[in-house]
């Protein structure tokens, strides 16, 4: 899955993404002008080639949402985890509903799916994470998250959980350093693993890996890791949906060396679909190097995240969204755009 450098198709770039290495676009706020431009490009990605491309973006909610001007601004996680604090049933049926308008804003655009919901624990020690989490509690968070999972398919579209086996314990930003956690594998399996194990249960499609490392069972971090991947998440969990690495340019990948290294232990550790953003100059490398790879048992996996028909929410829980939304931005205009 690659990135685009602007607002439309370079030559270049839809040479590579002819390529069939290439299998999908993760959109950013720098090609975005307005929704009829938006609109247009994801069309015209799609016709591209056949299986359809699958496009993709970050838009979570809060600090991590690519798509704020004529879009919905949803509110960070976290609020939902207050409200959970609260009145649980209440924050179930909010994070539904939620995600289910989240999801009918970006598929009425033609956006595959969201790399969301984070399923990390907010323990309070990492920035990057923070308020993206819905809350610090493992049944909270796993309650929650199921909730907008649902809400999401609702919408049209499959989830990808973040940040297996867990991101919210380390300090450091994985986008410029090498976070590195020092817990024993028991110690996670108690915690920051609960809410992934959960989701697999409830059948969510996909998993974003995390570049930290646990030193305590792999020198690598685990986007790279077969423990991880492959021993833990498929075969001790049994999640037989799609792993996707985060992005292979971020710093707590680089680091452990060049991009055929990157590739190549990525996924040979078990990732069905690897990211390589904002470096269009490794991009030609890259597909050099995967001329020849096939894995068709990840063409499955990965089938399933073309996005669908969009259900359509009662107004009454139209009006619930709208309520919350508007009650965490005062001074903020509030709009559905689902046409």
């Amino acid at each position: 899955m690659i990135d685009l450098v602007g607002c439309d198709i370079g030559a270049d770039e839809r040479e590579w993404l002819q390529h069939p290495a290439v299998g999908g676009v993760i959109l950013f706020t720098r090609n975005y002008i307005d929704r009829k431009q938006l609109t247009a490009l994801v069309e015209e990605l799609h016709a591209i080639k056949k299986p359809r491309l699958l496009i993709a973006i970050d838009q979570e909610g809060g600090r991590v949402q690519r798509l704020r001007e004529n879009f919905t601004e949803f509110p960070p996680m976290r609020t939902l985890g207050n409200v959970y604090d609260k009145d649980p049933p209440q924050a179930l049926r909010l994070s539904e509903n939620l995600a289910c308008c989240l999801a009918g804003e970006l598929r009425s655009i033609g956006i595959d799916f969201t790399f969301a919901p984070v399923l990390d624990l907010d323990s309070g020690v990492s920035e990057v994470i923070g308020d993206r989490a819905f809350h610090s509690n493992v049944d909270a968070v796993s309650a929650l998250a199921s909730k907008f999972v649902l809400g999401l398919r609702k919408g049209g579209m499959e989830a990808v959980g973040k940040h297996f086996p867990g991101h919210g314990s380390v300090s450091e930003d994985s986008h410029v350093a090498c976070p590195v956690d020092h817990r024993y594998e028991n110690d996670l399996w108690l915690s920051d693993m609960v809410p992934f194990q959960r989701l697999v249960e409830h059948g969510i499609a996909g998993i974003m890996s995390a570049h930290v490392v646990y030193d305590h069972m792999d020198k690598y971090p685990a986007s790279f890791s077969s423990f991880w991947l492959t021993r833990v998440l498929r075969e001790q969990i049994g999640f037989q949906g799609a792993i996707f690495s985060d992005d292979l340019t971020m710093q707590g990948a680089k680091a452990f060396g060049d991009l055929q290294f990157r590739l190549a232990t990525a996924l040979k550790a078990g990732s069905d679909m690897i990211l390589l953003c904002n470096s269009a100059e490794e991009i030609p490398d890259a597909i050099e190097l995967l001329d020849d790879y096939n894995n068709p048992s990840s063409q499955l996996r990965l089938a399933r995240f073309h996005g669908k028909s969009p259900q359509h929410l009662e107004e009454a829980d139209l009006k619930m969204v709208g309520q919350f939304i508007n009650d965490y931005q005062v001074n903020k205009s509030f709009s559905l755009n689902l046409d």
